[in-house]
């Protein structure tokens, strides 16, 4: 279920790296939302097309979303003030599923954001891999580790943590014995499709959040369709919009 409201800002500022954190009262759509579920905002009323913003938290009948500058949309919304109205359209989406004892997070630069309220939301054991391109871009990693047993960070360019990707990161914990009831992943394509490929290599279990460009939010247009393994085990089209964003890992047609 879903909800379309006008919802106030209530803090807005910059987090470093290009990235902002957005807080708004959300009233009944809070209560709805779920880790791994995003909202669709419409930023300004010259541009058609919302955009969608992942999840990242909530406080009460208020939900929190961090976004960077991609385009007029993003740039629109950092220069928003606390007091204004956004129009929302929420929570939209197909969300974690957070069962297990232990559940190991992996994300990836801006990825990173809706997996805090995943960890946050384990009720034992949360582990998290953070990947980033820099020292620079690095973001939240003071609330993961927080949320987390343990938080292992690497950069492409070795600025902070370890060098390296994130899914090394991820099988050097899984080569290691590290035993895992899940993998959640978040964050560019061909870092979900080789984390997919390392929770498969050792039977670990994993869903992964996509994201793709989205024209409706409510899966009316075609615009976020990916291809998907079916029930009967046939390719087929998948909204990235209503039927995930989370997927199973196994079920992503990786090489399109």
């Amino acid at each position: 279920m879903s909800v379309q409201r006008l919802c106030r800002i209530t803090e807005l500022s910059e987090l470093g790296g290009g990235a902002f954190q957005l807080w708004f009262e959300a009233g009944e759509m809070a209560g709805l939302a779920q880790p791994g579920q995003f909202v669709h905002i419409q930023c300004g009323k010259e541009r058609l097309l919302r955009r969608p913003i992942s999840i990242c938290g909530r406080r009460g009948d208020e939900l929190r979303i961090i976004f960077d500058l991609r385009g007029k949309g993003t740039e629109w919304l950092s220069q928003r003030t606390a007091g204004e109205c956004l129009d929302v359209l929420g929570p939209l989406g197909r969300g974690f599923r957070l069962a297990g004892r232990r559940i190991l997070f992996v994300g990836g630069g801006m990825g990173t954001p809706p997996l805090l309220w995943a960890a946050q939301s384990v009720p034992e054991i949360a582990e998290a891999v953070l990947a980033f391109r820099c020292a620079d871009r690095a973001i939240l990693i003071g609330e993961f580790e927080a949320a987390c047993e343990q938080t292992h960070i690497t950069c492409d360019d070795g600025s902070l943590g370890a060098k390296g990707f994130a899914h090394e990161a991820a099988e050097r914990l899984l080569a290691a014995g590290k035993a895992y009831d899940g993998i959640c992943a978040c964050g560019p394509r061909a870092m979900l499709k080789a984390v997919a490929e390392t929770a498969a290599r050792y039977e670990v279990p994993c869903q992964v959040s996509l994201e793709e460009r989205m024209g409706c939010g409510v899966g009316a247009c075609l615009v976020c369709a990916c291809k998907t393994i079916g029930a009967d085990g046939a390719e087929e089209y998948s909204h990235v919009c209503k039927d995930g964003p989370v997927f199973d890992a196994e079920r992503v047609v990786w090489d399109e």
